[in-house]
């Protein structure tokens, strides 16, 4: 994938590839982060779920040798936990989100998941419009959530 630029059409994202993360992958994700969120994780934060907590597990999407997309999961004896999921600006509407979260999902259920369980931003109904493709429901609201507005965050679940 030497001198690609640009964003991937979906015949290209074929050859992007699904991977754990390791810790030599956070700067990478960082600008992932960075693009997707108002208020991004901390670079310490990522280090923190890698190292520290045995429950979580992350995964990222490589197009080339560049990272395009990253989820986040604990799974805690027979249910699951979505922490993030994010696509780097210019690879969105590519299916790289649904790719992460479809393998995430995966991964949940072999590790003997039964549920899965998000937050969402009541307002993201690109987010919301994909968790119901993939069989989401609602579940209930979590009031003033949001740090950095306090906005709300629809609870969505799905069985596995």
């Amino acid at each position: 994938m030497e001198g690609q630029t640009g964003a991937i059409t979906m015949a290209q994202f074929d050859t992007a590839h699904i991977r754990p993360m390791t810790i030599s992958d956070i700067d990478n994700v960082m600008i992932v982060e960075h693009s997707a969120f108002d208020v991004p994780w901390s670079k310490k934060a990522f280090e923190n779920e890698l190292v520290n907590n045995h429950f979580a597990s992350y995964f990222v999407a490589e197009f080339g040798e560049k990272i395009i997309g990253y989820c986040g999961v604990w799974v805690i004896v027979d249910e699951a936990h979505i922490t993030n999921l994010a696509v780097l600006s210019g690879y969105r509407g590519k299916k790289v989100g649904e790719t992460l979260l479809r393998h995430v999902m995966l991964y949940a259920q072999a590790k003997g998941s039964r549920t899965i369980s998000l937050e969402v931003r009541v307002g993201n109904d690109i987010a919301k419009g994909l968790y119901r493709k993939l069989g989401f429901r609602s579940g209930g609201i979590r009031k003033n959530y949001y740090s950095n507005n306090g906005e709300d965050a629809l609870v969505m679940w799905v069985r596995l």
